[in-house]
């Protein structure tokens, strides 16, 4: 019995120790959590294969027509092209390809540059980013940051540009029902700046997601706007003009229409923020990689009290984590965070990303041979 565990610890710890090791996750390879009851593998990305933002106030009553909306906000709207390095089968060279169209929403202009905020899915992996402005001028956009789990990007493109950048509004405001509009580049450049209208459908949603970082419940927009591959990154604006979106997914399904999804604006201006400082966003470190106790045997929970349900085993951990510094080791099952209690990888993430910085004290519960334990862990900044 003995040596059929640690046959499946050592599985487990090679499956997840990758992720604790070579990325700048808190967790490694974590369980998949869907909070929501569509088919998780029919949400796709629309992506066809600190800076003080501009934020200005508009009372209510600006209401403004459909066409003065797009006309105002027409030159905020960009392409954005990934361009990919490409080796040839037939000669012994590379040239830079592109790889995928998405699109930008151009929020702040300065006299020497121009920002734009897109999806990190859009510009992920690319060893060039070209912008296609509205005047149809094409230029190389400088990558300032981005972040994988919140699937956002921030771009540069130095010069001098006549525009007016697309104001933020507060997406906290709005209402199920309000009506709105979609702007990007459905299907490529070729139908770019396609305007669609629709209403938000509901305001707070949670879709969980595949990023290249791991899985993450991201807080979205639900709409009913035309949405299609091509226009992530692109925006959804309110009846005053205002940005409160970017779209990013939308269900592909026979059994589906209408399910776009935009991530909040407030969101995505604290995110700008916090990107344009150093280029990441900055989350603390515990150094785990853990399952779900139903995704291992049972005889690993055997162990638990009988009214312990939940939690998630630590299969590997970063020797120089504070986790392991802390007393921590394989095979304990954690139960909660402070007073929160822990189900799955997704909510131990969710609630360190959220409530948590580098610094502070965590107490952690958990089991360990059948006795529950309590242990304060320091988080760290996650190891470059």
């Amino acid at each position: 019995m003995r040596e059929k565990k640690r046959s499946l610890f050592k599985l487990i710890g090679l499956s997840m120790s990758a992720g604790v090791l070579g990325s700048a996750l808190t967790l490694g390879i974590t369980s998949y959590d869907d909070n929501t009851d569509v088919n998780p593998t029919a949400v796709e990305s629309t992506f066809e294969e600190t800076v003080d933002v501009d934020v200005s106030q508009m009372s209510a009553d600006s209401y403004l027509s459909t066409a003065d909306i797009v006309a105002d906000a027409s030159d905020a709207i960009v392409g954005v092209v990934n361009m990919t390095m490409q080796s040839s089968p037939f000669q012994n060279t590379e040239e830079v390809v592109e790889s995928g169209t998405g699109s930008g929403v151009i929020y702040k202009v300065t006299d020497d540059a121009a920002y734009i905020v897109t999806n990190n899915h859009v510009v992920e992996g690319a060893s060039e980013i070209q912008i296609s402005l509205n005047d149809g001028k094409e230029v190389t956009a400088e990558l300032v940051g981005a972040d994988a789990l919140t699937d956002i990007a921030v771009l540069k493109i130095e010069g001098d540009y006549d525009m007016t950048p697309l104001a933020f509004g507060d997406s906290e405001d709005i209402r199920a029902g309000e009506e709105v509009i979609a702007i990007g580049n459905p299907l490529g450049l070729d139908l770019s700046r396609t305007v669609t209208q629709g209403i938000i459908s509901a305001k707070n949603r949670t879709i969980s997601v595949s990023t290249s970082a791991g899985e993450w419940d991201l807080d979205v927009i639900q709409t009913d706007a035309a949405i299609n591959p091509g226009n992530s990154g692109g925006a959804l604006i309110n009846f005053s003009g205002q940005l409160i979106g970017i779209n990013s997914l939308k269900i592909a399904s026979d059994d589906a229409e209408g399910l776009g999804f935009a991530i909040p604006s407030n969101n995505v201006e604290e995110l700008i923020e916090d990107i344009t400082k150093d280029g990441k966003v900055d989350r603390p470190y515990l150094g785990l990689g853990v399952m779900t106790i139903n995704q291992v045997p049972s005889y690993y929970s055997q162990s638990l009290p009988e009214d312990v349900k939940e939690g998630v085993i630590i299969g590997s951990i970063d020797d120089m984590s504070a986790a392991a510094k802390a007393g921590l080791k394989k095979e304990d099952i954690i139960v909660s965070l402070e007073d929160q209690s822990v189900t799955s990888a997704s909510d131990l993430r969710k609630y360190l990303y959220t409530n948590h910085k580098a610094g502070d004290k965590v107490d952690i519960k958990f089991y360990r041979d059948g006795e529950a334990q309590t242990i304060q862990v320091t988080l760290t900044d996650q190891p470059e």
